[in-house]
């Protein structure tokens, strides 16, 4: 089965490169049929330098430049739009999930499955990233009737099928609870396992600002009115 690995990536010059090798090394584990791409989501750092170098050194990787930043729900959509495998696996640029652990959801897919979610075992943050995490997870699975444990676990393979019928719109964070919810809804089988998640080592969220969280509301506010009382995405 081919396999697509990509990254959002937005000012992680300190573990981008190491994120690369260490996805390299597990494809190569997987399948002989993958290719690596990451999505330099405008960075503002030595991101845009350290991925040109890795891309003209390996051939499996390809990158993405944002001239501008899109946010993380651009970023997303890039990198969708650009996998070509029938499988495609994404998970952060700063190194707070382990690659590693793709070792846990490929094994489960299969005929019938269209997508495999991880879910954090245990979450390492600050107690008040955790506490206003937790509080988001129970408000956004309360109104969006999401079923799956953790709806902000950036781990997911999904097939490339799932986007034949969803189609993303979103540039923030909150295309997590936009795909969620569409892939849900749309009837695709969804199957979930524990993934670690890691002290953030090297740069610093872009969520946890009051500009961006009240901007988070409302966009989540939009997004409730078209998934679920307009249920525009059924039509």
């Amino acid at each position: 089965m081919g396999l697509s690995i990509f990254f959002p990536a937005y000012n992680d010059m300190g573990t981008i490169a190491s994120m690369i090798v260490s996805a390299m090394l597990i494809a190569e584990e997987l399948t002989d049929d993958y290719e690596i791409i990451v999505i330099n989501d405008g960075s503002q750092d030595f991101t845009p330098q350290i991925l040109d170098r890795l891309a003209a050194d390996y051939p499996r990787v390809r990158v993405v430049h944002h001239v501008q930043n899109r946010g993380y729900g651009g970023a997303l959509r890039t990198g969708f739009e650009s996998a070509t495998k029938e499988w495609i696996f994404y998970t952060d640029g700063d190194a707070q999930y382990d690659v590693r652990d793709l070792r846990n959801l490929y094994p489960l897919i299969a005929p019938g499955i269209d997508m495999a979610q991880g879910y954090k075992t245990q979450r390492s943050d600050p107690w008040y990233r955790i506490l206003i995490g937790g509080i988001y997870h129970q408000v956004v699975s309360r109104m969006f009737g999401l079923k799956v444990r953790d709806v902000d676990c950036d781990f997911r393979i999904i097939h490339r099928r799932v986007f034949d019928k969803v189609k993303l719109t979103r540039n923030s964070g909150v295309i997590c609870v936009e795909m969620m919810k569409k892939i849900q809804d749309h009837g695709f089988k969804i199957v979930q396992a524990p993934v670690s998640h890691h002290h953030r080592v090297h740069g610093r969220s872009q969520f946890f600002r009051f500009g961006r969280i009240f901007r988070t509301g409302t966009d989540l506010l939009r997004l409730w009115g078209e998934l679920v009382i307009r249920k525009e995405h059924l039509r």
